[in-house]
């Protein structure tokens, strides 16, 4: 593949611009990690989808009603900012590779469990454990790939990370489609969770191969800082702390409203069959995954701030479009599937590089842990919401109230600075 090269001053070597520039200025260090950070997300994302795919069977299975089985998620995320704090302080104290490698596996463990759950109450508690790894993963793989990055890469290089959710989603629909095709319902939801053990030969990866940052490792241990709670909530940084963790809470509550209940309400609502509902998932999931890798290139050209606004609004028409389509249109849900996709995903492209920039390094695990999965934990509230007020307004109906998060992530942005083009070391 060519490479771009704009005309170098002299004594100067060329500047690389081209596709892959992001990559390539990562050096061999900082692409093993990127390769962590990934490889971790995705199977992240992965073993977080095998319960909304599996939703519709485990509630028959166990006789459940839509506000226990969103209980299941929002128990899931609830724990994960409990999760996510602990693993960011873990990553300012004993490093971002140790801290990545312990969130893998206890996620993977407890995904595992979650399939030979006896009851409901027991397959709640493994679900709330299974949060513990599942919060830490991203905030802990971001901030090791951004003080890799450049400032002038570090959003699309971030948004490349977060594309692996979107691939993480697809591994989880493929393997959904299969299992169900071939099994009955009451043992196919177990088999889902059983395959949440593939994270395992990861960590095998990043013990052998993954680093910290250098420059950032040195800073980290230099600093008399340490990670905690208290620190985050002094006076220098406590405005930015309550906002950023209020545009998470929108953000994700936008988000995972659709991740939670978009598979239920095609099949309950919409008719679809399981092939059906991954046929269509299949639509949501490229748009994500496009989304994903254009918010991050758009993230570092028009700025952190505008990327989140522009893409919240569009994702909140998105909703409201996507849940009013007439009955029998399912040719009009197909396509809509993409640019809704699209959306909800793009908006994610700067989180990564913005919560680590307005930071300090010494606390930058802890304060992304904290705002990161406390906003996630609050936002969770919406897909239980959604579960209760679907039995009277139906599914289709309370999937509005997605809308209501993504307007609250804009409001917050009001408290924030702009910070494209920060050095992080």
């Amino acid at each position: 593949m060519s490479t771009t090269q704009t005309q170098p001053k002299q004594g100067e070597l060329p500047e690389d611009t081209g596709a892959f520039a992001w990559l390539r200025a990562l050096g061999p260090r900082g692409r093993r990690a990127f390769g962590g950070a990934f490889g971790g997300y995705a199977l992240d994302s992965y073993d977080y989808f095998t319960l909304p795919l599996s939703m519709v069977a485990i509630s028959a299975y166990f006789g459940l009603n839509n506000g226990q089985t969103g209980l299941l998620t929002t128990v899931t995320l609830v724990v994960s900012a409990v999760g996510g704090a602990l693993a960011g302080i873990l990553a300012d104290r004993i490093g971002r590779v140790k801290a990545l490698m312990i969130t893998v596996i206890t996620y993977a463990v407890f995904t595992v469990l979650c399939g030979f759950a006896p009851n409901y109450e027991t397959l709640l508690v493994f679900r709330a454990l299974q949060g513990l790894g599942f919060g830490g993963e991203w905030a802990v793989g971001a901030i090791l790939v951004a003080e890799y990055a450049s400032a002038k890469h570090r959003g699309r290089t971030l948004g490349a990370v977060q594309s692996a959710w979107a691939a993480g989603w697809a591994l989880a629909v493929i393997v959904y489609t299969l299992v169900f095709q071939f099994l009955d319902a009451d043992t196919a939801w177990r088999v889902m969770f059983w395959t949440g053990a593939l994270p395992a030969l990861l960590v095998i990866y990043v013990r052998r191969s993954v680093s910290d940052a250098p420059a950032a490792a040195e800073r980290r241990r230099a600093s008399t800082e340490r990670g905690t709670f208290s620190t985050i909530f002094k006076k220098d940084l406590l405005r930015t702390t309550f906002f950023a963790t209020l545009l998470s809470t929108g953000v994700q509550g936008g988000y995972y409203t659709l991740a939670t209940w978009v598979p239920t309400y095609l099949k309950t609502e919409r008719g679809l069959t399981v092939v059906g509902t991954g046929g269509y998932l299949t639509f949501l999931i490229s748009g994500s995954f496009i989304g994903y890798l254009t918010g991050g290139y758009l993230t570092d050209r028009i700025g952190r701030k505008k990327n989140i606004t522009l893409f919240a609004v569009l994702s909140a028409i998105g909703i409201l479009a996507y849940t009013n389509i007439p009955s029998g249109a399912n040719g009009l849900l197909l396509v809509l599937g993409f640019p809704l996709g699209f959306c909800m995903s793009a908006i994610f492209s700067g989180f990564g590089s913005f919560l680590s920039e307005l930071y300090p390094t010494a606390v930058r695990g802890t304060a992304q842990g904290f705002t990161y999965n406390s906003g996630r934990a609050v936002g969770a509230f919406l897909p239980t919401l959604v579960g209760f007020l679907s039995d009277s307004w139906g599914v289709g109906g309370a999937l509005v109230l997605g809308a209501v998060g993504y307007g609250l992530a804009v409001v917050a942005l009001l408290g924030l600075p702009e910070t494209r083009g920060k050095e992080l070391v």
